[in-house]
């Protein structure tokens, strides 16, 4: 793949920030869409705007085929069974409430376990531990290595026969590092528990086969993934979905309502009340198309070749700290780092007057951030139209940082 081709498919970066030409380096954060996204959804809004699975009428089949036809571009990337799999969210966060409020709840009881992680993003802490508030399970966390990765060990440890629940991020938002969800989502099997995966961070940049995973739960957003923002994907096994109930009540996901019980749709639409996201969906499936083309596998090369180049460069400074593994191989394309004695707002700050945008703060990661001995760091992220000379920028932005810190102090 050329990245300096794709970067052309991606308006956005057209353009000059503060007098300088924009680096984008947040796509850890939200991607950017290119061309093909966008006008799927202009041509969406202009020429098959309708309601879904309602109307027989000409715009309402267009609508309905654009909807349901994502759904299968959807489970094709992801390699699901079946369609009956795949529920369309707002994104991760949504996704992850709904295992939580709707699989928690009806199977979690007083003592059992849910096992997470430090470095969980904020989306796949709070839910559990709302579900264990509510019904007297145990939230546990596994401990992790001094490089931030995660050691099977330390799993068969922390997982017992009265854990009921495993939910861990794929790809850390933080450190970059791949965990080893086949594996986990094995001693978790093992054990009677079932697998949770949050793969918001892995699915734009790694090929995902969820059967050969084994997870019983995978959600990921679209607007990470060169998609919109609004859309998401909830996997679940179709065993566990059928016997889940919806927390979301109203249109489209009924089959019969009387004046005092009703009952729901089948799968998937049960869990997607109301009029769904029609456009945010025709989007996902062209930005999957866009991916697919351009290749998986050649994105991840691309990353890795990219974050082999940042960690030389950038550790190639004085006075900073870059967190989680020193080895590209062991990460996905992002750096996270701090320059001693300047907050990472300030770094941010004075990178954005030089045109690079990096993301600063605590990543929706306190417990990492806490277990980091942080406050707060700044982040990095690249992705397939990025290039090593924006990674030459930021670290040339960095020693800018440098300098102009110095002379304050």
């Amino acid at each position: 793949m050329n990245a300096h081709d794709i970067r052309q498919l991606f308006p956005i970066l057209d353009q000059e920030v503060n007098g300088k030409p924009l680096v984008y380096l947040d796509s850890a954060a939200t991607s950017q869409k290119p061309v093909q996204v966008i006008e799927a959804i202009n041509q969406y809004y202009r020429e098959s705007n309708s309601n879904v699975h309602r109307g027989v009428h000409t715009l309402g089949t267009r609508a309905t085929d654009g909807y349901e036809g994502a759904r299968e571009k959807v489970r094709k990337f992801i390699h699901a069974k079946s369609t009956e799999e795949i529920i369309f969210t707002r994104g991760t966060t949504t996704a992850l409430n709904t295992v939580a409020a709707s699989f928690g709840r009806a199977n979690l009881h007083e003592g059992d376990e849910i096992v997470i992680s430090h470095m969980e993003h904020h989306s796949n802490i709070i839910p559990w531990q709302q579900v264990a508030k509510q019904t007297g399970a145990v939230l546990k966390y596994l401990p992790l290595q001094e490089d931030g990765t995660i050691s099977l060990e330390d799993v068969r440890e922390t997982v017992t026969p009265r854990t009921k629940i495993v939910s861990i991020m794929q790809v850390s938002n933080v450190l970059g590092v791949v965990n080893p969800i086949k594996e986990i989502a094995k001693i978790a099997h093992d054990h009677g528990a079932i697998m949770v995966v949050d793969g918001a961070q892995s699915t734009p940049h790694l090929k995902i086969d969820v059967q050969d995973l084994d997870c019983d739960f995978f959600a990921f957003s679209g607007h990470k993934m060169c998609g919109p923002t609004g859309i998401g994907v909830l996997y679940g096994k179709k065993q566990f979905l059928e016997n889940m109930e919806p927390i979301e009540f109203g249109g489209e996901m009924i089959d019969f309502v009387g004046l005092y019980e009703s009952t729901w749709k089948e799968l998937p639409w049960k869990f997607e009340g109301g009029t769904p996201i029609i456009a945010g969906a025709i989007g996902l499936g062209a930005a999957i198309d866009f991916l697919e083309e351009v290749g998986l596998d050649n994105i991840e090369a691309h990353e890795h070749k990219l974050a082999a180049y940042a960690l030389d460069k950038m550790s190639a400074l004085e006075g900073i700290t870059i967190f989680g593994p020193k080895e590209a191989s062991k990460r996905t394309g992002l750096v996270t780092f701090n320059l001693n004695d300047v907050h990472p707002h300030d770094v941010a700050t004075v990178l954005d007057a030089e045109g690079i945008a990096v993301r600063a703060g605590h990543h929706c990661a306190q417990p990492l951030m806490k277990w980091l001995k942080q406050s707060a760091t700044a982040r990095a992220s690249f992705y397939l139209y990025n290039t090593e000379e924006d990674i030459d920028k930021l670290v040339s932005g960095l020693l800018t940082t440098k300098e102009y810190f110095s002379d304050v102090f």
